[in-house]
């Protein structure tokens, strides 16, 4: 339970705010990359601000303030020059600083350019990578973007899920560090969807949690599972501020403002060795749906969805004063107790470096996350052996991770593995016992 004050310091995410300033000093992914394929220009809003993320003519990205600093103009209808963008009521073009590189009559006038050379927009840096883009709205230096050990694999299909959900971010990455809901929400709920006569999985015997310099290390033991179990002795990565490592995907929770968050997935998925070497051309970007359009119900089919529902379900804004917390949270109040710590710590001294983040180019290379499936991802597998994996093999038969894979996607991916998927309604999932299946 937490008192509506403190409730509000983990929620609140405009600028100013504790823990909006304090996620601003980290990269955060917006968009993928593949959207500018075939349009310049994207409106976003990150943490209560609203922006212009855009592509140029010499194929850079910036990230500038929706609103022009002339006459507030949108700037979402403004277009690409060979560097930059210009707003098109008056014709001022910025750069990816956000410094004014043109003011047509401004110009005329004083071609000293007294005035352009003390405008500015507001603008952010954007960097590509692994098929997403990633702004940093914090103060400078920049720290390093984590050069994650998983973008660098080899012979693998990536693709890039996102999806807007309708609450705040924190409830979301709370959902990180909670591995008892994977029984219920996911194996058992999927299960009673298809039929109310099923038993239920197998629970869980014991849980541990630590804390490691990107996040937290959550394992866990079910019912059958010896102490061998990769998911004991390994198990998976709470990733610090507002993501999530599962050993063969990444998740984040992007705050768009204070009750709304982007869900980003980057998924990779190693084909069979058999189809090696494979080398993917591009990483594909699809937004899903969250909501049945026939019936208006939210989509449950599918592991991202049945998230999305219990994350929505607690609230806009869970209320935290209603909470009665179990020896299954315990892994929430460490992760908690860690950011009220780091906002304390950043308030009393501004130079404090936040959990986690690389300065050093030298130490950004490769960066290592523990993984459950790593040696399989680094060395393949033939597709038999693939297809037998509890944590890969799944996706063999179907992307069960999120609702809405566009057709052109699927069979990208079925060209990868060499395989067609099933096209199945529901699916079954690491922590059944029926993977096999």
């Amino acid at each position: 339970m937490l008192s509506e004050e403190k409730n509000r310091t983990l929620t609140q995410v405009g600028p100013g705010t504790p823990m909006g300033d304090y996620l601003r000093r980290y990269w955060q992914p917006i968009a993928g990359e593949s959207e500018f394929d075939d349009k310049p220009i994207k409106t976003l809003t990150l943490m209560g601000e609203d922006l212009v993320l855009y592509k140029d003519l010499n194929g850079d990205f910036g990230l500038v303030d929706r609103r022009c600093p002339h006459r507030n103009a949108d700037m979402s209808y403004g277009y690409v020059e060979q560097t930059g963008l210009r707003c098109s009521y008056h014709g001022w073009q910025f750069d990816q600083g956000g410094g004014c590189l043109h003011q047509p009559y401004e110009d005329t006038c004083d071609p000293t350019g007294r005035m352009r050379n003390k405008t500015k927009i507001k603008a952010y840096p954007v960097v590509a990578k692994a098929g997403l883009l990633w702004a940093y709205l914090g103060p400078a230096p920049a720290p390093q973007l984590p050069d994650w050990e998983l973008f660098n694999y080899k012979n693998g299909f990536a693709q890039v899920v996102c999806a807007e959900i309708p609450c705040n971010w924190f409830q979301c990455q709370e959902n990180s560090i909670d591995p008892v809901h994977f029984e219920w929400t996911h194996n058992n709920w999927t299960l009673r969807q298809q039929s109310d006569e099923v038993d239920y999985v197998p629970t869980h015997l014991q849980l541990a949690f630590e804390e490691f310099e990107h996040g937290f290390v959550y394992r866990r033991l079910r019912e059958g599972e010896a102490c061998d179990d990769v998911m004991w002795n390994v198990g998976r990565v709470t990733l610090w501020p507002n993501g999530f490592y599962l050993g063969h995907h990444f998740e984040w929770r992007v705050p768009i403002d204070d009750h709304r968050t982007l869900s980003i997935l980057w998924v990779f998925s190693r084909v069979p060795s058999e189809q090696e070497p494979y080398v993917q051309a591009k990483i594909p970007t699809w937004y899903g749906p969250i909501k049945d359009p026939v019936t208006g119900r939210w989509i449950t089919s599918h592991v991202a969805n049945q998230d999305f529902v219990v994350w929505v379900g607690q609230g806009t804004v869970t209320d935290r004063t209603r909470e009665h917390l179990g020896q299954s949270d315990r892994g929430i109040v460490m992760m908690r107790r860690r950011f009220f710590e780091e906002l304390d710590a950043l308030r009393e001294d501004p130079g404090h470096i936040p959990k986690g983040l690389i300065l050093d180019p030298a130490h950004n290379q490769n960066v290592f996350l523990p993984s459950a499936c790593r040696d399989e991802l680094i060395q393949g597998l033939p597709r038999e052996q693939l297809a037998a994996h509890p944590l890969l093999g799944p996706y063999l038969k179907d992307f069960f991770g999120q609702a809405g894979q566009p057709p052109e996607v699927r069979v990208a991916y079925e060209q990868a593995v060499g395989q067609k998927m099933n096209g199945a309604q529901f699916f079954t999932v690491h922590g059944s016992g029926r993977e096999g299946r």
